[in-house]
C-alpha cells in the first residue's frame, strides 16, 4: 500500500500536472475544487523559490517518474516564539484509494520533524471527506475535534475536522 512513494521537489515539467491539481475541477477533486485562479500562480511560484520557501512548501508525490499528486505545508504561527505546519494533499484522480495519500503524509511529516524544529504538524480535512480523515488516522495523526464553519467551498460554509501529530509521537509509536 503506497511503499513505492516518494517525495521529491517540484520539476519544471510537473508545472502543467500540478496546474490540473490546482485549477481544474476534475483534477483536485470534489474536495480541493475552489474555483478557477491566475493561470500563472503555479509557475510564478516555481520561479521565485522553487515551492520550497521558509513559510510553506510543495512536493510532488510520485511513484517511480510518475507523478501521482502533491503534498504542501505552511507555516500556522501558534506563539510569539512558536509554530506549527498545516499540511494538505491532493492527488490525481487515478492515484485515490490506493494508499499513496496515507504515505505520502506520513513521508512529509518525517521530512518536516527532520529537517525544521517544529514540534506539531496539523491537517484538517472536510467533515464529509471521510477518506481523507482515514488516511490521516493510518499516517499516525490523532483526531482532535470538529472546526465549524472552517472553510469555504462550492457555495457554502463547511465544518473540518482537525488532526495533529506531534514529535513525540514519532517515538512512541
Amino acid at each position: 500500500m503506497g511503499e513505492s512513494v516518494k517525495l521529491r521537489p517540484v520539476l519544471e515539467a510537473d508545472l502543467a500536472f500540478l496546474y490540473y491539481l490546482m485549477n481544474d475541477p476534475d483534477g483536485g477533486g470534489k474536495f480541493q475544487w475552489y474555483g478557477w485562479h491566475d493561470a500563472q500562480r503555479v509557475r510564478n511560484r516555481w520561479v521565485e523559490d522553487g515551492m520550497l520557501g521558509p513559510d510553506a512548501g510543495t512536493l510532488v508525490v510520485a511513484s517511480g517518474d510518475r507523478a501521482l499528486g502533491l503534498v504542501g505545508w505552511r507555516k500556522i504561527v501558534t506563539a510569539r516564539p512558536s509554530h506549527c505546519w498545516n499540511l494538505g494533499i491532493v492527488l490525481a484522480p487515478d492515484a485515490r484509494g490506493h494508499g499513496h495519500g496515507t504515505r505520502a503524509q506520513r513521508l512529509l511529516v518525517e521530512y518536516l520533524f527532520a529537517h525544521t524544529p517544529v514540534n506539531r504538524v496539523e491537517a484538517a480535512t472536510e467533515v464529509a471527506n471521510v477518506a481523507e480523515q482515514r488516511s490521516l488516522e493510518r499516517a499516525g495523526f490523532t483526531r482532535e475535534g470538529v472546526l465549524r464553519g472552517y472553510g469555504f467551498r462550492d457555495g457554502q460554509w463547511r465544518d473540518a475536522v482537525l488532526y495533529s501529530v506531534l514529535r513525540a509521537d514519532l517515538t512512541s509509536g
